[in-house]
């Protein structure tokens, strides 16, 4: 069976249709030239926004003419993450899905179910006339993975509606009425580098990859490891004995993803070689037991021979660099104290690049608190500061503030009573969402988000639950039926 032969079909059919069509963060022209097609064909207005977002609208129903307007709202670009093995290339190649089970998920790469669902959903409303609901509203929004630019680039007046369902939430049964604010730290610097001198010497490539990764908000709380940091610990150890000489150093790719893996480039002494070996070997069993519980002991840690660089980094510039990382404040940094299960602050130590003469390291600070997201941000300034380093704060935003208060929550939830026999979890979550963005624009309109169940979102063991899927769009068309009257 394939995953467009799944219930509800025209759901799955559509979600398959998205993952052939590349859709990376930074490349969503041809998925959004698809989307306006998509609807244009099925008798919908659309359009591309100034930023790239797209617009569909749906005339009501017959009978649902006196309803206020609805608006589904989704992202239409993916988390390029892939296993190492994999030749996967997320600009040119579709996602290969398969079926486990209950579960949906891709062959070595993220699956793109965030958010592909939400927008397969919305675009299954799109193209059934016989449902039953008042007007709608389309909102795909683009490039929400690297910094939500499509909600920030949406201007007052495109949409209409003044009741907005977020379909980018991944625990069926819950329904989000907040999330955290976040802020991009960019820390660089320039240096000088050194040219060596390969007398007696010899180079070392020590990868670290087997990390499980995982999403930056969703579990951040899980105590993952962070492979920036579990380098940053072997090479703490290793540069100061003067076992090796630091010359390059990569993790990460995504800042909202939790680093899964990364290398390094050294020079060592000959006479040093073993004891480098030896280290690295010591520090792959520490670090084995000491993530057993959560990483299954899949950390993989080795050295092997590299071609010998050109250039290392000043001794200065890598001692003050490693001392940085490894001080810099990674993970939850405190949980909401009226809502103790809850992050409220955290940090995510996300990608690091030092090579020909420049380091970047980026950090996403998120809170639901914007004074605590300030302080998690000046001590990220103070900490690479001191190490020389230019930081600089970038894309900056307000958590989504929760209305308790809110009718279409309560509406909701008296729906998916009604139909499912219990009551909805409400929540607020510690993961980025668009609604907190969008509001600002349109301060009037009453929000809320929910979805399927998807599970390790950012990385390549993404999967979406088969049978949440139909009650996720079930309850979608009962609550576009209730949506009150203006």
């Amino acid at each position: 069976m394939e995953i467009k032969d799944l219930n509800p079909q025209q759901v799955w059919r559509n979600f398959y249709a998205l993952t052939q069509i590349p859709r990376p963060s930074g490349h969503t022209e041809q998925v959004a030239n698809f989307l306006v097609d998509f609807a244009k064909k099925n008798g919908a207005e659309a359009f591309i926004d100034d930023v790239g977002n797209v617009v569909m609208r749906k005339a009501a129903s017959q009978g649902y003419e006196d309803r206020a307007t609805a608006v589904l709202q989704a992202h239409m670009d993916m988390v390029p993450q892939k296993v190492d093995e994999s030749r996967h290339d997320f600009v040119k190649d579709p996602i290969e899905t398969w079926i486990d089970g209950e579960w949906v998920r891709a062959r070595g790469t993220t699956l793109g179910a965030d958010d592909g669902m939400g927008v397969a959903a919305a675009m299954a409303v799109i193209e059934d006339k016989s449902l039953e609901h008042g007007p709608l509203e389309v909102l795909i929004t683009k490039d929400e993975e690297t910094g939500m630019f499509g909600a920030f680039g949406l201007k007052a007046g495109v949409l209409q509606g003044k009741y907005l369902l977020n379909l980018d939430s991944e625990t069926e049964g819950e329904i989000t009425i907040g999330c955290a604010g976040g802020m991009d730290v960019v820390c660089t610097m320039e240096y000088q580098p050194l040219n060596i001198d390969s007398e007696g010497m010899e180079a070392y490539r020590i990868t670290m990859r087997g990390l499980r990764g995982g999403h930056s908000g969703l579990e951040i709380n899980e105590g993952r490891a962070n492979g920036i940091k579990l380098m940053a610990r072997l090479l703490f150890a290793a540069v100061n004995t003067e076992l090796c000489w630091l010359c390059e150093w990569h993790g990460g790719n995504m800042r909202n993803a939790i680093p899964r893996e990364g290398y390094a480039v050294v020079v060592c002494p000959k006479q040093k070689a073993d004891d480098l070996k030896a280290l690295v070997e010591k520090c792959r069993t520490m670090f084995n037991a000491e993530f057993e519980a959560v990483e299954n002991g899949n950390i993989e840690l080795t050295m092997e021979p590299c071609d010998m660089p050109a250039e290392a980094i000043p001794e200065e510039i890598q001692v003050n660099l490693i001392n940085a990382v490894m001080a810099a404040q990674n993970g939850v940094m405190r949980m909401i104290p009226t809502i103790p299960h809850i992050v409220e602050t955290s940090s995510n130590l996300a990608i690091i690049n030092v090579a020909d003469g420049e380091v970047e390291i980026d950090i996403l600070a998120r809170s639901s608190d914007d004074s605590m997201k300030l302080w998690l941000c000046n001590s990220l300034l103070a900490c690479f500061s001191m190490a020389g380093m230019k930081v600089e704060f970038e894309g900056g935003y307000s958590g989504w503030q929760p209305n308790t208060k809110s009718p279409l929550v309560a509406e909701m939830s008296a729906v998916y009573e009604r139909m499912f026999g219990e009551k909805p979890k409400v929540e607020v979550v510690h993961a980025g969402l668009e609604c907190g963005i969008i509001g600002v624009n349109y301060p009037e309109m009453d929000m809320a988000s929910f979805g399927p169940t998807l599970r390790s979102p950012h990385t390549p063991d993404e999967r979406c639950f088969i049978p949440s899927v139909e009650k996720f769009y079930n309850f979608i068309l009962e609550v576009l039926k209730n949506i009150p009257k203006k």
